[in-house]
């Protein structure tokens, strides 16, 4: 690997005490959260905007990261909110025509440490054996013992509520006519929802106005919109009780369509339970089957937490169906309840980065709200 004049050393703790050493890059400092794997072999700069990986740092499976550097477009919030960045090897040279700037810069103007020149495929390989667990990252303190015991006192993911850090302060208007006129009104949940979701509501002829996670199911009802969206987002779904609240309170009274953080809520809202997954889905190449039509989709994912379908059975809003289904783990991707006008799905299907198999979801949730007019 090419080391550049200067660059200066910085190492990853995990807490149960295994270290990896590197060279920084990005942003000087220290960050401690979870940290995870992503095994897209794109789309980095979307991953690094996704606000559900607040509270984390990501590895990147694929060994060359930043070749086609980042440019505005591609922004799936205003900034970036995971806390470290781990690559094999970091590109100094970007060819994109649509690149307005290299990765480790974009790294630095956003406070994100970044760790390259690390055996990514071993701290991958041992993340799955252990699980998902806590570390340390630094360019400032690189005592592995100092790092592991500040490991122990850092707070974790579990009972801990990251939505309340990303969401919107006040309620705004998506301001996007490319579907034409709109023929929908969605009030949109923002438990840290990305711009393509947005984007492809207002393709397919929303207006959206995007509300506060703590928004009350009361405040949407006055509001009065054609259906609700329930967005993506980091952290434990058990810690957002609030929202689990207000989802309850909309359910058989407005169409309701959640995805990721989203679908996790509308499980809980529906009565049943949310256990974390050893090490996640991340990455733009899960498999999933749609039960209904047998059909496999290669999906984009991005979770730690997953709903306990087995304790959906006696849901008091009707009936919860299993609509699809991981194939990696047999996890729940897919729910729905029709009484309660409401379905999820696990996955990214506005696919950013990832496949474009599940976008039909969308259309999916146009002709419910068309049913429930």
């Amino acid at each position: 690997m090419y080391v550049p004049e200067g660059r200066k050393p910085a190492v990853l703790v995990l807490e149960d005490g295994t270290v990896f050493e590197g060279l920084h890059f990005g942003a000087p400092g220290e960050f401690f959260g979870e940290v995870c794997f992503n095994t897209s072999m794109s789309g980095y700069q979307e991953i690094l905007t996704d606000p559900s990986y607040a509270g984390q740092m990501v590895t990147m499976t694929y060994p060359l990261i930043g070749n086609y550097g980042v440019n505005p477009e591609d922004y799936e919030s205003p900034r970036v909110y995971m806390g470290g960045f781990l690559v094999r090897e970091s590109s100094r040279i970007r060819s994109n025509w649509r690149a307005t700037g290299g990765l480790e810069a974009f790294l630095e103007e956003n406070g994100v440490v970044g760790l390259e020149g690390l055996d990514t495929r071993a701290l991958t390989r041992h993340i799955r054996r252990r699980g998902a667990m806590e570390a340390a990252l630094s360019s400032k303190d690189l005592d592995t013992g100092s790092l592991l015991a500040k490991v122990k006192r850092a707070p974790g993911l579990v009972g801990r509520d990251m939505v309340k850090e990303v969401t919107t302060e006040e309620p705004y208007v998506w301001e996007d006519n490319t579907g034409g006129e709109p023929a929908f009104d969605v009030l949109a949940f923002d438990f840290g929802i990305k711009r393509n979701i947005l984007r492809l509501l207002a393709g397919h002829r929303c207006r959206i106005t995007v509300v506060p996670a703590s928004t009350t199911a009361a405040e949407v009802l006055e509001r009065d919109p054609d259906g609700v969206f329930l967005s993506n987002g980091p952290g434990d779904p058990g810690a957002v009780t609030y929202a689990v609240e207000a989802i309850r309170g909309l359910l058989g009274k407005k169409p309701v369509f959640g995805i990721c953080l989203g679908h996790q809520l509308l499980g809980l809202a529906l009565g049943g339970k949310t256990y974390k997954l050893k090490f996640g889905h991340r990455g733009a190449n899960q498999p999933v089957m749609n039960r209904d039509t047998g059909r496999v989709e290669i999906t984009a994912q991005n979770h730690g937490f997953a709903v306990d379908t087995e304790s959906l059975s006696d849901c008091e809003f009707g009936e919860v169906e299993l609509t699809h289904l991981n194939l990696n783990d047999d996890t729940s991707e897919g729910l729905r309840c029709d009484e309660a006008g409401a379905f999820s799905v696990q996955y990214h299907p506005e696919a950013s980065p990832g496949p474009h198999d599940s976008r039909y979801l969308f259309e999916r949730f146009i002709q419910r709200m068309r049913e429930w007019r």
